[in-house]
């Protein structure tokens, strides 16, 4: 299966991450919440910086926030 970056574990963003990795996917995530990139990491994914993601990864999944922050 094809690389796969995620960028963004929130609200909307980890039940998308799961189901990737439940598929198969070959992960690779990167959050600013440190806690929530090791329970992916525990799960079977891959930690990365935004760089890593970019020259890795075949597919890159960017999830952002819907709120006040961004």
């Amino acid at each position: 299966m094809k690389k796969t970056g995620f960028i963004g574990l929130g609200i909307m963003g980890r039940p998308m991450a799961k189901n990737l990795l439940k598929a198969g996917c070959d992960l690779y995530v990167y959050d600013l919440n440190e806690v929530v990139v090791n329970e992916f990491v525990e799960l079977g994914a891959k930690s990365a910086t935004l760089k890593e993601i970019g020259e890795i990864c075949e597919v890159i999944f960017t999830i952002l926030p819907n709120g006040k922050i961004v």
